[in-house]
């Protein structure tokens, strides 16, 4: 969302299409740490919902629940088609789509979903959580934030890691205070391995897969933060993507340098945030990103050739 104000505040003809709600990804973290002018923290709603404020000021045009499903991309002014059948034409696109949560291969899994799995962690599943136990599975740092939030309501936070530690995945600052809290454990090499519930989740189970051990608790509330997959598909090859789906921005088809590193093989068209390859997945970097591309999208604007119907 601080793109779109950014745009907006530059003189941009600015609409915004968002399929669930403002902030995206980083609308649902339950406590972001390391972004400047936040000492304490924000949680990700707060961050998004003063930023749609802001771009709404500047003229900004919010199309929320309002999922895009294609391009048209073979012609100038491309044409940007939703899901409900509108269609929109512009001469340049920013896509910021990001990336949806990767889940478990667990039996009954997909029961769950909604019914005790969670994929941010934010004031209302905390709440859901007081003086339980939970579980968080994943060693990035969204896991550790969810971990350290989580662990203020409820009795304990079990985090599950396949690897053997947080070291390798995790910044440092969250790595010592995890390691610092008392009502928080690591379990490394361990994977979860049955669910169970009749409604509901009611009971989790977890092996440690070097000793064999397992182990069962009484957890109604289990957090999946393994990573993301790219929201591409709906690009249907009009860009070209990398092997993991993800944007290729910055390079022509000779892999020569374009004239902004977020420009995609696409004239007046760029991508930022999560969805780009090679991107920093921080949400201090996105954003920056999202400002940073405006003066390319200008760039390209006024270079462009008159558009052609």
């Amino acid at each position: 969302m601080p793109r779109q104000s950014t745009a907006a505040s530059e003189g941009l003809d600015t609409i915004v299409i968002e399929a669930l709600a403002p902030g995206g990804q980083a609308g649902t973290s339950s406590q972001i740490e390391n972004y400047l002018g936040f000492p304490t923290g924000v949680s990700g709603q707060a961050l998004a919902g003063r930023a749609q404020i802001q771009a709404q000021k500047f003229g900004a045009r919010l199309a929320v629940s309002r999922a895009a499903a294609a391009i048209r991309c073979d012609r100038r002014p491309y044409v940007v088609e939703l899901e409900d059948g509108q269609a929109i034409a512009t001469r340049a696109i920013v896509i910021a789509t990001g990336a949806s949560y990767r889940t478990l291969d667990v039996p009954d899994y997909d029961r769950f979903e909604g019914r005790g799995i969670h994929y941010a962690a934010t004031w209302i599943e905390s709440n859901l959580c007081s003086n339980e136990e939970v579980v968080v599975v994943g060693g990035g740092n969204s896991a550790g934030q969810a971990a350290m939030f989580l662990s203020r309501q409820a009795a304990h936070v079990h985090m599950l890691v396949r690897g053997e530690g947080l070291a390798a995945t995790m910044s440092d600052y969250l790595v010592n205070r995890i390691e610092a809290a008392e009502k928080i454990t690591l379990h490394p090499h361990t994977e979860i391995t049955a669910l169970e519930g009749e409604r509901l989740l009611e009971r989790v189970s977890w092996t440690n897969k070097q000793t064999g051990e397992s182990e069962t608790k009484a957890v109604s509330n289990l957090f999946v933060m393994i990573g993301a997959v790219p929201n591409t598909a709906w690009l249907q090859g009009c860009i070209p993507l990398d092997r993991g789906g993800f944007i290729v921005t910055g390079r022509d088809e000779e892999g020569m340098a374009l004239s902004s590193p977020y420009a995609t093989q696409r004239p007046g068209i760029f991508a930022v945030g999560d969805v780009r390859a090679q991107s920093t997945k921080r949400v201090a970097s996105a954003v920056g990103e999202g400002s940073v591309v405006v003066q390319a999208v200008h760039a390209f604007l006024s270079d462009a050739e008159p558009p052609r119907s």
